[in-house]
């Protein structure tokens, strides 16, 4: 698929983007949130980008390649009910929260079309078993 690295793959580029979006947003969420809810969704939606950084890493291993995939749609899935929060708490706009949960929802598509098929991103064998 001419991949030279994670950072050309579509689901790193915006799951990066919305982890940076995500900070600019949290930075006026009040300060009584700062070691609650803004540290909480901030590292959950930047985890997704480290862990497809890491799941690039370790795609000789399918299994352990799925695997970081896995942990990446499960950081989607906490990043989404941080904003289910922040929204619900009054933090977050209708708006923004529609506009987040949207793009959690392609990374995850995303991640999960990954999952099923690995081979289209895994390292071949570089030579067999005898």
């Amino acid at each position: 698929m001419g991949y030279n690295g994670y950072r050309d793959l579509r689901v790193y580029q915006v799951s990066y983007k919305l982890a940076m979006e995500i900070f600019m947003e949290t930075k006026g969420f009040p300060v009584e949130e700062r070691y609650s809810l803004t540290d909480q969704i901030r590292r959950s939606s930047r985890s997704i980008a480290a862990n497809i950084a890491e799941a690039w890493k370790k795609r000789n291993y399918p299994k352990l390649f799925v695997s970081k995939l896995i942990d990446c749609a499960g950081e989607s899935g906490e990043t989404e009910v941080w904003l289910d929060i922040a929204k619900d708490s009054g933090y977050l706009s209708e708006e923004k929260h529609s506009y987040f949960v949207s793009g959690y929802g392609e990374i995850s598509r995303m991640l999960y079309s990954m999952i099923a098929k690995p081979e289209k991103f895994c390292m071949q064998k570089i030579r067999s078993r005898q």
